[in-house]
């Protein structure tokens, strides 16, 4: 087996050497990275501000460290995100570097995708070779899904980041006798920090660390045990102690926990963002019996290979799945610490254990969450190939090299085939180039080439053999790029790429569908006895308010002047049922406004009691209305109630499009 090193340098006292070398592997290592950096770069402002309910609690963040520190979405720190806040935290700090806008909020996201793409590249290299890290590095880079998230706002961009830094980590104390330790707490503290992104999530790679460090690590057997317990107290420390500040700190000092139902933020963990997504059971943000084939589908595996997941994440899934087996066949019997075998235990139990929740938790999910698995299809494909490719004059690696080719490129071509108007010819191209990779890599060990002949035929087939992996998802990553996306459900790819949330942006970014409570609009009602039009008070539907983004693109100048000049004296300028109809209000006036009952108004803060006293003592100024006639908002009460108790004693304006309730007018009885 070739070494990765030249054997008088690898005995080179690293102390005396002082010379640089920029050499092959180096270049298109930063070549990659370069690339990856313009690819996510590239027309970023597009996207605007995405989800707009995340841009609301980054620019609070921005201005306000109370509200930084706990995910708030306004700065005055009402009610939070329904999610820990540690990506909010990147984002906010830029906003306060560079001023809260597009670019300052999503840059941070590109450049965590680069940094990815260099994980990635680094933990493959260090057990293959500079290839097997450029491809596995760049599958990563050029997965839908990725190039989505790696331009949004969502938390997913940071886990990813610290879940391949985690990895890496465990593969270093895999290699290391004397500081194996040190590596592992290291990875317990990056997943730790991964729950403070996006909660239990960041956990389904903790059976494939644990499992492959104990398997393959050098030290002894009591030894690796121990430096589990180590990682496993590092990662409940560095996930913990947000979670006990919070629940330390009165209620009444803190905003409220958005997405429960009992303010606390344990709730929130095991039920709407934990357990809930197992069972569908789930309490707080939008209730239980809401997730199941009304968001993703029948469970089952075949959830990951159909509709709106498949051209998001699927592209290279059965190859990944392949490579995984390459490698545990390969390792054969070889020694406890053999590394094909323990990456296929690192990066295959992520792939695995991750893809089989995905694919039969019963709760809410999202065709975007497959993010989680594209860095180990793009490890697991480079590191297989590696194997794969050096032992290609062999009979069974071959062929199955051959038959890796012929799989993917015809699975390439079915997904392909559900645009089929969409680039026509790119599917018969994906299909001829795997094609004919296959036919060379199965003939050319028989033919008797010259050496030079030999290499040029093997690099044409290599080329061919990229192309009919790649070209796919590529084409489809370009057009993620080329166009805008917003709102809470973005997809990658053209329009009518799979089913329900395909396309571009989705439900929330593809187009509005009517509002929720409190959600700005353009739909008008008579108002009664007046001849007047205004928008409709309580109530509210549509999928699109719920969904979220596009809505600042709703918001009238008028009202905009309004908020800005009646915010002054008031802890909020205004109120509106819901986060996803507050936010775009606050992100246009840059005001702090109240969501009433958070995400999509069926939280109960504040109360009916709770909302008449601050508007006695004054800290109120606006509230707003409300388009269409009530689907979702106001499920358990309070936010209905909140908007009726103010319809009945408030007059309302019409301001732009928008019916504007002044509260600092009017009985309040």
């Amino acid at each position: 087996m070739a070494t990765l090193t030249d054997p008088v340098e690898a005995t080179r006292p690293r102390a005396i050497s002082t010379q640089y070398t920029l050499g092959r592997d180096k270049v298109l290592y930063g070549g990659l990275l370069a690339l990856t950096a313009i690819a996510y770069l590239w027309g970023l402002s597009k996207n605007g501000y995405a989800n707009e309910y995340y841009a609301a609690a980054v620019q609070a963040g921005s201005t306000s460290w109370k509200a930084w520190f706990f995910g708030s979405l306004d700065s005055s720190s009402f009610i939070t995100v329904d999610k820990t806040p540690a990506s909010l935290w990147v984002m906010g700090l830029s906003g306060r570097i560079f001023g809260f806008n597009t670019w300052s909020m999503l840059v941070p996201e590109a450049l965590m995708g680069v940094a990815s793409v260099g994980f990635v590249y680094v933990s493959v290299r260090r057990w293959f070779s500079a290839n097997a890290g450029l491809l596995a590095g760049a599958i990563l880079a050029m997965t839908p899904v990725a190039v989505l998230m790696f331009r949004f706002n969502n938390p997913d961009a940071l886990l990813i980041l610290l879940l391949v830094a985690g990895a890496w980590a465990v593969t270093r104390a895999i290699d290391s006798v004397k500081h194996s330790a040190r590596w592992m707490i290291l990875a317990g503290a990056l997943v730790g920090f991964g729950f403070l992104t996006k909660m239990l999530q960041a956990f389904l790679i903790l059976p494939a660390f644990g499992i492959a460090y104990l398997v393959a690590g050098k030290p002894a057997w009591g030894k690796r045990l121990l430096h589990l317990v180590l990682a496993t107290v590092s990662l409940i420390v560095s996930a913990g102690w947000w979670v006990a500040v919070v629940e330390l700190i009165p209620a009444s000092a803190r905003p409220y926990i958005g997405g429960s139902s009992t303010n606390s933020i344990l709730e929130l963990t095991l039920g709407y963002n934990g357990l809930g997504r197992l069972n569908g059971n789930e309490t707080g943000s939008v209730g239980g019996g809401t997730g199941g084939a009304g968001w993703g589908g029948a469970a089952g595996v075949q959830r990951l290979f159909g509709g709106e997941f498949a051209s998001q994440i699927a592209w290279l899934l059965p190859a990944a799945l392949l490579a995984t087996i390459v490698l545990v066949v390969a390792s054969g019997k070889a020694p406890r610490t053999d590394r094909k075998r323990a990456f296929a235990l690192l990066w295959g139990g992520w792939l695995v254990v991750t893809g089989l929740v995905f694919s039969y938790m019963q709760g809410i999910i999202h065709s975007y969450y497959m993010i989680a698995l594209a860095p180990a299809i793009g490890a697991l494909i480079g590191a297989a190939m590696a194997v794969l490719w050096k032992r290609r004059t062999e009979w069974l690696p071959r062929t199955t090299l051959a038959g890796g080719i012929l799989l993917t490129a015809g699975w390439s071509f079915a997904l392909l085939n559900q645009t089929p108007t969409w680039q026509p010819w790119l599917r018969w191209v994906v299909l001829a180039a795997g094609v004919v990779a296959a036919g060379l890599l199965m003939v050319l060990p028989e033919l008797k080439l010259h050496r030079t002949a030999a290499r040029r035929a093997g690099l044409f087939a290599a080329t061919l053999l990229a192309v009919s992996a790649l070209a796919g998802p590529t084409a489809y990553s370009v057009e993620t790029i080329s166009a805008a996306h917003a709102g809470a459900l973005p997809s990658a790819g053209p329009s009518g790429a799979g089913g329900m949330g395909g396309g571009r942006g989705g439900f929330g970014g593809g187009g509005r569908m009517g509002t929720l409570p409190g959600q700005t609009g353009t739909g008008t009602t008579q108002q009664p006895g007046t001849g007047a039009t205004q928008q409709a008070g309580p109530g509210g539907g549509g999928m699109g308010g719920f969904l979220g983004g596009g809505g600042i693109s709703g918001v009238s100048s008028e009202l905009v002047t309004l908020l800005q000049q009646g915010a002054k004296g008031y802890t909020w300028a205004a109120a509106a049922v819901t986060a996803n109809g507050a936010a775009p209000l606050q992100i246009a006036s840059g005001e702090p406004i109240m969501a009433i009952g958070g995400f999509n108004g069926t939280d109960p803060a504040p109360s009916l009691d709770e909302f008449k006293e601050l508007v006695a003592q004054g800290k109120i100024h606006y509230f707003i209305g409300s388009s269409g006639g009530g689907m979702m908002g106001g499920r358990n009460g309070t936010s209905s109630e909140i908007a009726t108790w103010v319809s009945e004693n408030f007059q309302s304006q019409t301001v732009g499009s928008t019916a504007v309730y002044d509260l600092s007018t009017g009985t309040g009885a």
